[in-house]
């Protein structure tokens, strides 16, 4: 699998990426063997690229995916964290955290925290549940609420960090375009994780973002392909970014899959290639609860997509004239850098 370097960060990220939410009890439970064989299917899939966070589970994710990255060579393999929540042990714990959206026992609680202590001691609690010396990439996590903090402490923090080699590549990792604009505009960023908004169904991004990390060099990982559910299989009841979908939003999805199948395409294998005709997209992060989503979502990408279903998605009015198209393949913009910037 291709692998990309974001900005001139010296850090590499393969165009597919393992979104590792679900190891840690996303919605529903995750044996530990089936977290261990999904994290095995994407290194054999070719995948190097392995997001999480301490919000995920509690803690839970990083230290799965950390013992199921244990023995591989640590130079063949990139990591993402993220700061901004401070994992606190409750006195008493009971229940479960399935309010934040994760089956997990509540042992702890989050803290809110963009400072430059809050951020440290992140990074120190992640190392210790990845069981590693380093940690690839960190992200401000949904900084939406705190942007004064994050870019006035939590940011500088993270670029003496870099400054010190402790990280390799820093940014800011968000489900709304335009605080992650500001990000770009208005500090050295190598990366911004985008979730949700360069989709098939919303291209809210193409505004200021993408033009802005074009034109700076910042390279920009696109999350949430499937807008939580609706582009992966639409149908009544599917959930559009963590919500259920409106009738409007479900007839766009059927039509854009009617575009698709007759080119024998899948909906989500066009969901899955839709931001690489961006050039500022490094790649495409994707979440897996298991080894057969992973084998799935890497075959999907693998297999190249006619032009003529780009050409027709376009003329049909099912995504606007002047979205870029992935014609060339997963990467390979049909827009030049040169172009966007003009844009």
């Amino acid at each position: 699998m291709r692998r990309t370097e974001l900005a001139r960060s010296g850090v590499t990220v393969s165009t597919l990426a393992f979104g590792a939410a679900a190891l840690g009890n996303l919605y529903f439970p995750v044996g530990e063997d089936a977290a261990t064989a999904t994290v095995d299917a994407a290194w054999e899939a070719g995948i190097r690229y392995f997001d999480t966070a301490p919000h995920y589970g509690l803690g839970l994710s990083e230290r799965r995916l950390g013992q199921a990255l244990a023995g591989r060579p640590r130079g063949e393999f990139t990591v993402s964290t993220k700061v901004g929540r401070l994992l606190e042990p409750l006195a008493q714990s009971g229940g479960d955290d399935l309010v934040h959206g994760f089956a997990v026992p509540a042992t702890h609680r989050r803290v809110w925290d963009f400072s430059a202590d809050g951020v440290l001691r992140s990074i120190d609690a992640s190392l210790r549940r990845l069981g590693l010396d380093s940690i690839d990439i960190v992200y401000l996590h949904d900084p939406d609420d705190h942007m004064a903090q994050a870019l006035r402490e939590g940011y500088p923090a993270l670029e003496r960090l870099r400054a010190e080699g402790v990280v390799g590549a820093i940014g800011a990792a968000m489900n709304q375009a335009e605080a992650l604009t500001c990000f770009v505009r208005e500090t050295d960023a190598d990366v911004v994780l985008l979730a949700g908004r360069y989709t098939l169904l919303d291209q809210g991004a193409l505004a200021e973002l993408l033009p802005a990390a074009a034109a700076r060099g910042t390279s920009v990982v696109v999350g949430g392909v499937f807008n939580s559910g609706l582009l992966a299989d639409p149908q009544p009841g599917a959930t559009y970014n963590y919500a259920p979908a409106s009738p409007l939003l479900i007839e766009r999805a059927l039509e854009m899959q009617m575009v698709t199948e007759r080119h024998g395409v899948p909906l989500r294998a066009a969901a899955l290639h839709f931001p690489f005709g961006h050039p500022a997209v490094a790649s495409v992060l994707t979440g897996a609860r298991s080894a057969a989503e992973v084998r799935d979502a890497t075959a999907l990408l693998s297999d190249s997509l006619p032009d003529a279903l780009w050409d027709d998605l376009l003329a049909s009015g099912a995504i606007p004239a002047a979205v870029p198209t992935p014609k060339a393949g997963p990467g390979v913009a049909t827009t030049s850098v040169a172009n966007l910037r003009g844009s």
